[in-house]
């Protein structure tokens, strides 16, 4: 689509394939004449496509919510299904209209609207010169966006684009996390909190699924560090549950192995933040400021590796943790001989280990034997340098 241009190209549906009638779902003949003056779709689709069949219930919720708010929209199925009979089949779960089973006839409209995969939902348009235009596929707009992505057009797209833009850059907490009918978040026990609440705090937005195994290691890691904070930083610190969860079942599993907040399974606002935040893989943490707006920091990184030091969890802040750490290192003996165990020590680093000698949790810089699991604190070698027989730099 050049030059702004939001219609790709112009032609006369009936003209083009002989088109008379439509059909409704209870096999009943509607004169062509009956979509004049609608925002009207070309759904292609078929029975046996497993990603149409998927597609086709939340088209046909978008369908009666968008008919129910007076919106003046109609959608024509058109088959790719092999016989008759299976065309019936998809069409009867459709409350729109369709064109006549025709083999020929949809191999012509496949042609005239470059269909090269379905499902596929073109929008049409009126165009200066009274014909009809069409746009670009609108599967992937209706599933990012829903009703809202209605009229389903490329300027559409573009002014939704610009208010996910604006939330994301604007610092608004109930913009972004709540919507018009819902003000809070939830916590597991479903009592409901305030999303004004979270003002002037540190917010985690953790996107996440109870069948998603590095989900649960992470959860573990998360749960360490907010109840740290909580002791250590009362108020500062909360986090957002972002469910990628396929049923509540799991979202409720999801929560009782959790401390903090989520937003309400049944709420678009999960997919609006999943869609905001490109999130493309789980386990994700994205991390607010205090004054709303993300940070660049992979807050999964920085909670997997340093833990509540790393605390606001700010690029300054893990930089200035990882800076500390290594200059530790730095003054620590790469090998020791430790009267404690018979082979040498190594110096490493750990996200997370018990120390043999103290059997107190350690993260970071370790004295460690990889052959037999024995792990000391540095501060447990270093304390006992008497008993140390050799150190090696």
């Amino acid at each position: 689509m050049g030059g702004g241009e939001e219609v790709k190209k112009e032609v006369n549906m009936s003209q083009l394939a002989g088109v008379q009638f439509l059909l409704s779902n209870e096999g009943k003949e509607v004169p062509l004449s009956s979509i004049e003056g609608k925002t009207t779709c070309l759904f292609f689709s078929a029975h046996w496509c497993r990603p149409c069949r998927n597609f086709t219930p939340n088209l046909v919720q978008i369908y009666t919510a968008l008919q129910n708010t007076g919106k003046n929209i109609e959608i024509i199925f058109i088959s790719l299904d092999r016989d008759d009979a299976s065309f019936w089949d998809h069409f009867k779960g459709m409350p729109w209209l369709a064109l006549p089973f025709d083999t020929g006839l949809r191999q012509k409209l496949c042609a005239h609207f470059g269909i090269e995969h379905i499902p596929a939902l073109i929008p049409l348009s009126a165009t200066p010169s009274s014909g009809v235009g069409f746009e670009e596929d609108a599967v992937k707009l209706v599933d990012e966006y829903g009703e809202d992505a209605y009229p389903f057009s490329a300027q559409r797209r573009r002014e939704l684009e610009a208010m996910d833009d604006a939330r994301r850059k604007g610092g608004k907490l109930q913009e972004l996390l709540g919507c018009k009918e819902r003000d809070y978040v939830i916590s597991a026990d479903d009592i409901k909190i305030p999303i004004a609440d979270l003002t002037g705090k540190t917010v985690g937005l953790y996107f996440g699924a109870h069948w998603c195994p590095p989900c649960h290691v992470f959860t573990k890691q998360l749960k360490e560090v907010y109840n740290e904070l909580k002791i250590l930083k009362p108020g500062s610190f909360e986090v957002i549950f972002i469910s990628i969860d396929r049923n509540k079942g799991e979202f409720q599993a999801s929560m009782s192995s959790m401390p903090w907040l989520a937003i309400p399974y049944s709420d678009t606002a999960r997919q609006k933040l999943t869609r905001i935040f490109t999130v493309k893989g789980i386990p994700g943490l994205l991390i607010l400021g205090l004054d709303g707006k993300v940070l660049k920091t992979d807050g999964r990184t920085a909670i997997s590796t340093y833990g509540a030091t790393a605390f606001p969890f700010t690029e300054s802040r893990v930089s200035e943790v990882d800076e500390a750490l290594r200059k530790e290192g730095d003054n620590l003996p790469r090998q020791v001989n430790d009267p404690r165990h018979r082979h040498v020590l190594e110096l490493d680093m750990a996200k997370a280990y018990v120390c043999d000698e103290c059997q107190k949790k350690g993260r970071y810089w370790v004295f460690s034997c990889k052959q037999c699991n024995f792990d000391l604190h540095p501060s447990c070698v270093l304390e006992n340098k008497v008993d140390i027989i050799k150190i090696c730099i």
